[in-house]
């Protein structure tokens, strides 16, 4: 048991430095300087270990007759992600994800000051997609309802074609109106190795105390008559 406790400590030490190293890495990628949004080259290549939040900039032109509204809930409540197809210059597709919205929002004409024309330079966080749906949830795009943004989905059942395998999550420069609201993308990573590390170490040395109390009475029992 002594044994089985250090080697689950040793490894929540080393599942520390890998989170370490991850959070690091991103915290980088979401600081870098933006970057063109891969190409169909690179979609081959592409991780959400690698590339997850990685910061980049696409300009192109919103389908905005193409959107898919993904449930969402975020600071402002619950509402709705805006998932625009942007048509970018260097002839592929990409979804962005432009920002939240709410309930009384959700209809295009509420929000069409937003709906913006022409070429639209956009920056924003590489995300990987989300396929099948939320939690006890699955998307149904015969209704046109989402509840996770599953790229290839939302892209088949818009029937574009040539789509990036991941989407954009806009920044925070405001829309016209104020609709939608980006820069809305939450970074936060779980980091209990630590505890749970000395956890598993306070456990090994329960052992060794235990079993020495064990031995000792086992000494004693020994010693009487």
């Amino acid at each position: 048991m002594f044994a089985g406790f250090v080697a689950l400590g040793g490894w929540q030490v080393q599942r520390l430095a890998w989170k370490t190293e991850l959070i690091a890495q991103v915290e980088a990628r979401i600081n870098a300087p933006p970057q063109p949004a891969p190409g169909p080259d690179a979609w081959p290549s592409m991780s959400r270990e690698k590339d997850q939040y990685r910061r980049v900039t696409v300009r192109g032109v919103f389908l905005h007759d193409q959107e898919a509204l993904v449930q969402a809930v975020t600071d402002y409540g619950p509402g709705f992600w805006v998932m625009t197809p942007l048509r970018a210059d260097a002839g592929f597709t990409v979804l962005v994800n432009r920002g939240f919205v709410s309930p009384e929002r959700r209809p295009a004409s509420d929000r069409a000051a937003g709906q913006v024309a022409g070429d639209q330079t956009v920056t924003g966080l590489v995300r990987m997609t989300e396929p099948k749906g939320g939690f006890l949830r699955a998307n149904d795009p015969a209704d046109d309802r989402w509840y996770s943004r599953d790229v290839a989905a939302i892209a088949a059942s818009r029937d574009l074609s040539q789509v990036a395998p991941y989407f954009i999550d806009a920044d925070a420069t405001p829309n016209p109106d104020g609709w939608p609201k980006g820069g809305l993308t939450v970074v936060r990573f779980a980091n209990s190795h630590l505890v749970y590390a000395l956890t598993w170490f306070g456990m090994a040395l329960l052992t060794l105390v235990g079993y020495g109390v064990l031995v000792r009475e086992v000494r004693r029992r020994r010693r009487s008559p």
